[in-house]
């Protein structure tokens, strides 16, 4: 697979011929992203799924459970995705020596972040009570959370690795592993959750133990992996232990954290909008719900060739192929527009069959109807900055992104979109609509932001950051 990051002639061959190849390897690097990402969204539809045929309360306890740890899994996983750029980048400029290094830094984060996950997650009474949740309810997610936490570290160790072996350009290795965690994650949720060969029934505590033995039956498959195939013999873990390095992991942090607050206050955004929409009753709420699920499922796609713009990217800037680098994000956001208008299309014209895909209550469907439609502007917008963000990232430019996140979600995109659903100063009080009119508005002002810097490394006023 290390032809992948062979960087192309620069010059002698035909514009249309360069893009479509380039857009050929980010096919080849995004596909296995793309399945192991669906592949981790699929352990929580089985957990939910699972757990809601147990009890409505081992249903809510688990989904509570999930707020709670996802956020901050997301923000750690942000932090230490910034290792693929890095690591991609030493490959492109034939550095491998530094790769090690950098790996075992990651590592040195995991473990801290392990710890901290698994402080807070064992000790969420407090937060619990705020909710003013049923004892019951409240026990059976604090049981979930207690199971969970033994399986955070294999979570993070995973997520680390990810650095070596996407930054490599083997992201076929993860795909594996996190369909061997999914494969795993069925048949121990329904033997912990329902109760068999000597082992009770536990419900929604059961999801807990089962994917936290799942993650950690993933991670000791890749570990093996790693120390024995031929394809990492020069890469082998064991085999080489880096001490903490106080420069290095500067580096790692210096990329990674804004990544991660990127990650974190976009996925606590929802949260809060889910909250402000409580009020205006369950209907909303429920179809506010679908909407959102629906373009998450797509946005899946995006994402991951995002990912694959990352890397490549970067291993272009390292292997001193600007041109081809400015050739592949300008392309790629030609490739977004295509793709973001096919899924607007399809959101738009099959807006009422999906809704009933979700529900059967007519209200539902008529809000989740309406929400769907403004779906479509707000998935073409949600495209094109996830690809611009993706090619910044490549350039190791992730402090301003982060800045220019923050100001379209939380100066432009949530006043707008409250301003909207609750007030008439601009228009007669939209409800939930107005929240996604008004995340369009903040997408689109990302967009153009963004997308106006990473076409500063095309006109040359951007420079690439240097590496560690």
């Amino acid at each position: 697979m290390d032809e992948l990051h062979q960087p192309l002639p620069a010059i002698r061959q035909p514009f249309a011929t360069r893009v479509l190849l380039e857009w050929k390897t980010l096919a080849v690097l995004g596909g296995p992203i793309l399945v192991a990402q669906v592949a981790q969204m699929a352990n929580g539809v089985i957990d939910t799924v699972m757990a809601g045929h147990a009890s409505a309360q081992d249903l809510a306890a688990v989904g509570i459970g999930s707020s709670l740890w996802m956020p901050l899994f997301l923000f750690f996983w942000g932090v230490l995705s910034a290792q693929q750029p890095i690591i991609s980048g030493y490959k492109g400029a034939n550095k491998l020596r530094r790769i090690m290094p950098t790996v075992w830094q990651g590592l040195y984060i995991a473990a801290a972040a392990s710890v901290i996950m698994i402080v807070l997650l064992t000790n969420v009474h407090p937060v619990l009570t705020l909710l003013k949740l049923e004892p019951a309810t409240a026990g059976i997610a604090q049981g979930y959370l207690d199971a969970f936490a033994w399986g955070i570290p294999a979570l993070l160790l995973m997520a680390s690795l990810r650095g070596l072996t996407d930054g490599l350009g083997h992201t076929r290795v993860i795909m594996v592993f996190s369909l061997i965690s999914t494969l795993f994650n069925l048949p121990l949720n329904y033997l912990f959750i329902y109760g068999g060969l000597g082992i009770p029934a536990m419900g929604g505590v059961g999801c807990g133990w089962a994917t936290s033995l799942s993650n950690g039956i993933a991670a000791i498959g890749l570990l093996v992996y790693l120390n024995r195939s031929r394809v990492y013999q020069n890469f082998r873990l064991l085999a080489y232990v880096a001490r903490p390095n106080p420069r290095v992991l500067h580096y790692v942090l210096r990329l990674g954290l804004p990544i991660g607050f990127t990650i974190f206050v976009e996925a606590s955004m929802f949260s809060v909008i889910a909250l402000f929409l409580a009020p205006l009753g369950p209907i909303v709420v429920a179809g506010h719900q679908i909407a959102l699920n629906v373009v998450s499922l797509l946005f899946m796609l995006p994402l991951s060739l995002g990912m694959a713009i990352t890397l490549r990217v970067s291993f272009l800037v390292g292997a001193g192929s600007p041109e081809s680098a400015r050739l592949l994000s300008r392309s790629s956001i030609i490739l977004a527009a295509f793709i973001s208008l096919l899924f607007a299309i399809v959101l738009f014209a099959f807006r009422a069959p999906i809704a009933a895909l979700y529900s059967s209550d007519p209200e539902v469907q008529a809000v989740s109807v309406t929400l769907l439609m403004y779906a479509a502007f707000f998935q073409v917008a949600d495209v094109i900055q996830v690809t611009c963000i993706s090619g910044l990232r490549g350039y190791k430019d992730t402090r301003i992104p982060m800045i220019i996140m923050l100001f379209s979600f939380w100066v432009v995109g949530m006043p707008l979109g409250y301003t909207l659903a609750f007030t008439s100063v601009l228009v007669p009080a939209m409800g939930a609509a107005g929240f996604w009119l008004g995340l369009t508005g903040g997408l689109i002002s990302a967009s153009m932001l963004m997308g106006w810097r990473l076409f500063g490394y095309n006109w040359g006023w951007a420079r690439p950051k240097a590496s560690a």
